[in-house]
């Protein structure tokens, strides 16, 4: 008999291993999915404007090719190039930023015919940006059609893989090292052995090590657009010298310091100085996140990137803690045990849920800034998707509460345990909690790869990459106009006065309207600086969207002048 019970005692045992084993290999699973990269590099940062323009002829040979973006950016040297028609590299010097304009510079000596100018830059969250265009000096190049870039632009996949898979470790070490921390300071029996949970969020602060390693490492081949062993030793010092580099030497200075003071704590014996000590470096790993990626680089980054801190760290106090109950705290607690440890844990989730809507809807309402764009971007579908999973997770958890209510401490003359069939439901619900909790912080894992909502609707304004941008020929010039972003409000112009044959003209005069007649707005007048003889550059305020009609009237000599118009698409 005491055989068979022992047989049956290991039989369940090992069920609940394999219970336990397939529950982590569905966690692993739906995580991993969802952190995979939703495109080569979805990037903040996007074409704006380039000089000379984009599939132009030119007269005369540029001293120096700009190229302007949304943002500022930082240069991947060794990957901008200028090639001419016979097949030379023509640019000269390194390249260099100002704001968010890239110059490189042009050797002299450039043939006639069609160049092709590649780029590679670091937008502000780190993603890479690379692409090329053309531009031809005199007249186009016969074997124009074979002129387009090389992969200058493109990440090696295997690199943009590991570098999701590392985010993917990284948010699994933050779940399981603040939760399990947090329960055993706060809500660990005293007579249940702490080894496994102790070990469980060691586990967690090393896979969070592991994963900051990897992103500082993987990030010199993602920005280079090189193989995952192709690095030279500047790419890694131009990492570290980076904000992202700097963001990551802070949280693995966390992680140490915060390794060493929590071992008497989780042992259950820290001094209050060691709790606060580490709540302190919690709060200040926790913002490292959001430092060196999107939320440090949005409209409002002070706000997004103590949101982040507060999702992730929401995150990992509800998700850390359910797996903490079903692993450990429903399985070994007795009733009594119970009564005390499920009342505060609901409270506990309670607040973290509600953290995490609300610091969501913080970044959502920065990062989207619109009904449209909520609605017609990939990141505003994830971001619905995340909103309903959500809302369908807290309405078990809300279950969950109404059985925590009804676990109560045994009175003295009741036996010390639980009742069976409250407990057991308790952990199917707890069950239903992680796997739903998980499928949401998946789709958070896929938001981190993804273009924000605002980025993606002002890259899509028409026009050219995110501005309005285009060309008006007269007898006596030919004018480029480039308006951003095209919407409502306070607007940049730039002007660019070229020949007819496109070399550079000097203006003598620049005037700047536009109208919407079908508002009966009269004509307003643009406020102009001059930047250089063909280049103006000014604002001008629109106060409503429509279809506004911009005029140009540009004075090359005393007597000579041209008026041209175009219609221009202004957004809300």
């Amino acid at each position: 008999m005491s055989r068979r019970l022992r047989r049956s005692g290991l039989r369940r045992s090992g069920l609940r291993r394999a219970a336990g084993a397939a529950l982590a290999g569905l966690v692993l699973g739906l995580l991993g999915l969802f952190a995979l990269p939703a495109s080569p590099a979805a990037a903040h940062a996007f074409l704006v404007r380039t000089q000379p323009i984009q599939g132009s002829v030119v007269q005369d040979a540029p001293s120096q090719i700009v190229v302007t973006f949304s943002e500022p950016v930082q240069p991947v040297n060794d990957k901008i190039k200028i090639l001419g028609p016979d097949g030379k590299q023509y640019q000269t010097g390194k390249s260099t930023v100002t704001g968010s304009a890239l110059t490189i510079p042009v050797r002299s000596g450039t043939p006639k015919g069609t160049y092709v100018v590649e780029y590679r830059v670091i937008s502000a969250d780190g993603h890479p940006v690379g692409a090329g265009f053309t531009f031809s000096l005199g007249a186009q190049s016969a074997n124009k059609a074979n002129a387009t870039a090389d992969s200058s632009g493109s990440t090696d996949t295997f690199v943009a893989w590991s570098v999701s898979i590392a985010d993917f470790l990284g948010f699994a070490g933050l779940i399981l090292a603040v939760g399990p921390a947090l329960v055993l300071m706060a809500l660990w029996p005293k007579r249940l052995n702490r080894r496994a949970a102790v070990r469980l969020a060691y586990a967690g602060i090393g896979l969070v090590g592991l994963a900051t390693l990897l992103d500082l490492y993987l990030e010199a081949p993602y920005t280079a657009g090189v193989g995952i062993f192709g690095i030279a030793g500047s790419d890694l010092t131009a990492v570290l010298d980076s904000r992202f580099g700097w963001a990551h030497l802070a949280r693995l200075a966390v992680l140490a310091v915060g390794a060493v003071l929590l071992r008497p704590v989780l042992a259950g014996r820290g001094a209050t100085w060691q709790r606060y000590a580490l709540l302190v470096l919690g709060v200040a790993g926790l913002l490292t996140w959001g430092i060196s990626g999107h939320p440090g680089t949005s409209t409002a980054p002070a706000l997004t990137v103590i949101a982040d801190a507060a999702h992730l760290g929401s995150m990992a106090v509800w998700i850390g803690g359910l797996v903490m109950l079903f692993a450990f705290l429903l399985r070994r607690a007795n009733a009594k045990e119970l009564g005390a440890i499920l009342p505060v844990w609901s409270d506990w989730a309670m607040a973290a849920v509600l953290t995490l809507i609300l610091a969501g809807t913080a970044q959502a309402l920065v990062e989207i800034g619109s009904v449209d764009a909520l609605l017609h971007t990939r990141y505003g579908v994830l971001v619905l998707t995340k909103i309903g999973l959500l809302l369908a997770v807290v309405a078990v958890a809300y279950f969950s509460r109404r059985l925590v209510r009804g676990t109560r401490p045994p009175a003295e003359d009741e036996p010390a345990t639980a009742e069976a069939g409250t407990v057991r439901a308790l952990r199917r619900t707890v069950l239903v909690e992680v796997i739903g909790a998980v499928i949401v912080i998946g789709v958070a894992a896929a938001l981190v790869q993804t273009t924000p909502a605002r980025t993606q609707v002002t890259a899509n304004t028409s026009g050219t990459n995110g501005i309005f941008s285009t060309t008006m020929t007269s007898p006596l010039y030919q004018l480029q106009f480039d308006i951003e972003p095209a919407q409502a409000g306070n607007n940049d112009i730039h002007l660019y006065a070229y020949t007819p044959e496109g070399g550079a003209l000097a203006v003598q005069e620049w005037k700047v309207t536009a109208a919407l007649p079908s508002q009966g707005i009269e004509p307003i007048d643009a406020v102009l600086t001059k930047i250089t003889e063909s280049h103006d550059t000014g604002q001008i305020t629109l106060p409503s969207a429509g279809q506004w009609t911009f005029s140009f009237t540009l004075r090359t000599t005393d007597i000579d002048e041209a008026t041209v118009t175009t219609v221009v698409k202004v957004s809300q």
